[in-house]
């Protein structure tokens, strides 16, 4: 009798949706099925059953998560859902009573035993066919490392902790190990990610933990000057503004980090700040701003605003654009405020009209637009170096130290010949608008 042909590995669809926090949950989860021998399909009806990773944070999120799950259904019929979403599983099953199954947020064995349930596992498959890094959906040269869960703020807009929990940071030996996999296999650029990275640590009591040979305590500070000695990029993502991260500008003034820092300040009212829980000052933030450009000239803020958020009066948003005007960021993303099912601050008094969040939305971006336009014009002339995330014959799209992938502006290249994505190159910048540089010939790359 012969032997039994051997069989296709069953295939597994992912949709993530959401924040980059929920993309490195999504890549675990991969990491874990390609371990054990399931493929992906790019298709919902190549797959044996979808994975739907969810975001559960803004109602628009939720509305979004729930129309991915109904397109997954059409096309597929097997889906199982996971992700913050997650956490509302009989809001999705009345809105979906035919998924399989329900997972919340970071839940890695639940979304993996379930897709046992659906599709069962096949034979364990030789070690060297996963990759050391595991599998990433971000491009070979970038990469997300987080390393915390959840977070000990208690803002009233925000639901965060009811749906990741409270701060629990990694012990900062496995998160160098991961990174130090991540380098090895090309990686190039680090992109630190949490819920309040300036906290990291805090909750283990800055526990030591072993790396290269060395106990290093599980800090900010010492994941920065770790991270900072691989040779890559090393890019900060929410960061709160407390005075130890005066330390690790320092760092950036020495190259070791890049000059970038992502802060979600949120307002400048100290009205709207306590009406959020937000444990900011107005004139303490705007000197903690000047000491860290003092001690690094070169270093980009981003941050993130809510306009319209209860109780905010036309004198509190004056406020807003005047402080923007004072701490003149590099990057400002901003939002219309929204209920969040759940969230303290849905009970407010005075919610703002939405034509007049609407109103305010385009002023902010207006002021702001005129502000970047005149930081991003003072670099023409100079020369930058570049990460290149595209390149097509002789044209090229990259990113300076003061853009985040997908989020920030970008450096167009022309006459970029012999350039790949991941090169590292100088450039010099020839022009600019409110968000993006346009830049002469690079050299070769080394």
């Amino acid at each position: 009798m012969s032997a039994n042909p051997q069989k296709t590995p069953p295939r597994i669809g992912f949709v993530s949706l959401g924040c980059s926090k929920a993309l490195v949950d999504s890549e675990r989860v991969i990491t874990r099925l390609r371990a054990e021998g399931y493929d992906l399909s790019p298709s919902y009806e190549g797959a044996d059953a979808v994975v739907v990773n969810t975001c559960g944070f803004l109602n628009s999120a939720k509305e979004e998560s729930l129309a991915v799950i109904g397109e997954a259904l059409a096309a597929n019929g097997r889906v199982i859902v996971t992700g913050c979403l997650g956490v509302e599983a009989s809001r999705i099953r009345e809105a979906h009573p035919g998924v399989l199954a329900v997972t919340g947020p970071h839940q890695y064995e639940a979304v993996v035993a379930e897709v046992h349930k659906a599709v069962p596992r096949p034979h364990d498959p030789f070690l060297d066919l996963l990759p050391p890094q595991g599998v990433k959906l971000t491009p070979r040269h970038y990469a997300y490392l987080k390393i915390s869960e959840g977070c000990n703020n208690a803002c009233s807009f925000c639901i965060i902790p009811q749906l990741r929990g409270r701060l629990e940071s990694r012990p900062i030996g496995p998160v160098m190990r991961e990174a130090e996999r991540l380098v090895e296999a090309g990686v190039k650029e680090l992109l630190v990610i949490s819920q309040d990275t300036s906290a990291y640590g805090l909750d283990i009591g800055y526990a030591k933990s072993k790396w290269r040979g060395e106990e290093i305590e599980t800090r900010f500070l010492a994941l920065a000057e770790a991270l900072g000695s691989l040779g890559v990029w090393v890019r900060l993502h929410y960061v709160y503004p407390y005075p130890h991260v005066d330390r690790v500008v320092e760092l950036m003034a020495d190259g070791r980090v890049l000059p970038y820092l992502d802060i979600p300040f949120q307002h400048a009212s100290p009205s709207v700040l306590k009406a959020m829980r937000r444990p900011a000052h107005r004139e303490k933030t705007l000197a903690r701003i000047a000491r860290w450009r003092e001690i690094c000239p070169d270093l980009a803020i981003r941050s993130t605003f809510i306009v319209g958020f209860p109780g905010e009066t036309e004198q509190d948003f004056a406020l807003l654009l005047d402080w923007l005007s004072e701490a003149r960021l590099a990057r400002v993303g901003c939002f219309k405020y929204e209920n969040v099912d759940g969230a303290a601050a849905n009970a407010l008094p005075d919610h703002v009209l939405g034509a007049v969040k609407e109103e305010r939305y385009d002023r902010l971006m207006r002021h702001q637009q005129a502000i970047s336009a005149e930081l991003l014009a003072s670099r023409v002339g100079k020369t930058v170096e570049v990460i290149v995330d595209e390149a097509n014959g002789g044209e090229a799209v990259a990113r300076s130290a003061w853009d985040a992938p997908e989020i920030d502006g970008t450096v167009y290249l022309d006459g970029a010949t012999g350039l790949a994505p991941g090169d590292r190159v100088k450039v010099k910048i020839k022009e600019a608008d409110e968000y993006d540089l346009w830049a002469q010939q690079p050299a070769r790359p080394g």
